[in-house]
């Protein structure tokens, strides 16, 4: 059974960073895409960005592009999110989740984490 742990959460104030980073478990994931998305309470979870398994493609949702940069290390079995200049409107959980190719779908991902909280404060 895959299981894949958040990490990195907190509470930031706007204009910093912060990197979370997802460890897999169980199986590797060295041959699966990759996925971070987000949701706030009320809304649906959203796409933030992805990643092929190679990392040679990656796809961001339209307000993180320039902002956020989607990674990963396959000897570690483990996905990151850099995220730079952090806005009050990125406070969300943030989820990573893994499937066999890249997708903006969450409803397409196989395997989901826990979430990790990032709150942005002014």
């Amino acid at each position: 059974q895959v299981l894949l742990v958040e990490s990195g959460g907190g509470l930031v104030q706007a204009g910093d960073s912060l990197r979370l980073s997802c460890a897999a478990s169980g199986v590797t994931v060295r041959n699966t895409a990759m996925g971070w998305f987000r949701q706030v309470p009320g809304k649906e979870r959203a796409f933030v960005a992805t990643i092929s398994w190679s990392g040679g493609l990656t796809s961001y949702e339209e307000s993180v592009k320039g902002r956020f940069i989607i990674s990963r290390d396959n000897a570690k079995n483990t996905l990151y999110l850099q995220m730079n200049s952090l806005r009050l409107e990125d406070t969300a959980v943030y989820y990573c989740a893994a499937r066999a190719l890249p997708s903006r779908k969450a409803d397409e991902y196989d395997v989901w984490g826990q979430g990790t909280q990032v709150t942005v404060s002014s």
